[in-house]
């Protein structure tokens, strides 16, 4: 195998993994709170043989991915329990598995137990990291912009947690929008300051659909022109053998 092989493979491994993750953006353009996926990559120079022509030959690396954390669009639902984050800060959860995570998904409801829970079930945290319980007959509940939740039968009833994670690029993605940190290593969650929650709104996700359809056309069109160079490459060299059998017989 050439490095022409070794390069149209090394693209089409890259394009594979571009499509995966543009893929999955599409399929979350409408979950509440979800933070598209970016891939880097980058060109890997491999010196030729000083009896070849040129440089080197340059190779697509992989170099990972990051969380795009543009603020996606506000929609109001004028439900009093949805809540969407207006600034850089991250919403805690403790998830049905028992997994404190992080994410932006502001689209709430009360359970049988009367906690805070999103659609999946996971439970909303406290500055503390104490699950939020309302009390029976509360009434209305207000919620400031601070996150202080209070209700007009039981006045003030806890403040909704607004954390920095100043290491959350190196997050791993749990579903549902929720982001937790690496096995092994601690997150370094503090108290944000500067955000601010909006009552009766969620925060959509920020992909743009037609950016995202655009691009996975054209990582699809760029993976089978790298196919299409190993096919190529394949049969000329098939034609080569069957030359050289062809000379020698």
């Amino acid at each position: 195998m050439d490095n022409t092989t070794y390069v149209a493979l090394s693209l089409a491994r890259a394009m594979q993994r571009d499509l995966d993750v543009t893929a999955n953006n599409i399929a979350n353009a409408n979950t509440a709170g979800f933070k598209a996926e970016r891939v880097i990559f980058s060109s890997y120079l491999f010196p030729d043989d000083g009896a070849e022509v040129g440089e080197g030959t340059n190779f697509v690396v992989d170099q990972g991915s990051y969380l795009d954390e543009a603020q996606g669009a506000l929609t109001k639902t004028d439900n009093p329990l949805d809540i969407a984050v207006k600034g850089d800060a991250f919403l805690a959860y403790t998830t049905p598995e028992g997994q404190t995570a992080y994410g932006r998904d502001g689209q709430l409801a009360l359970d049988k137990d009367g906690y805070l829970v999103t659609i999946a079930g996971s439970r909303l945290l406290d500055e503390s990291g104490t699950e939020i319980q309302i009390p029976a007959n509360s009434g209305k509940i207000i919620i400031s912009v601070d996150g202080t939740i209070a209700s007009e039968e039981n006045g003030v009833i806890g403040k909704i947690g607004l954390f920095d994670l100043p290491d959350i690029q190196s997050y791993m993605r749990l579903g549902n929008s929720m982001l937790v940190p690496p096995p092994g290593q601690a997150s370094m969650a503090r108290i944000a300051e500067g955000s601010e929650v909006a009552q009766g709104s969620i925060e959509m996700s920020n992909v743009a659909p037609i950016t995202e359809v655009t691009r996975l056309m054209m990582i699809q069109k760029a993976y089978e022109q790298a196919t299409k160079l190993m096919t190529t490459e394949d049969d000329l060299r098939r034609d080569l053998l069957r030359r050289l059998g062809s000379t020698t017989g």
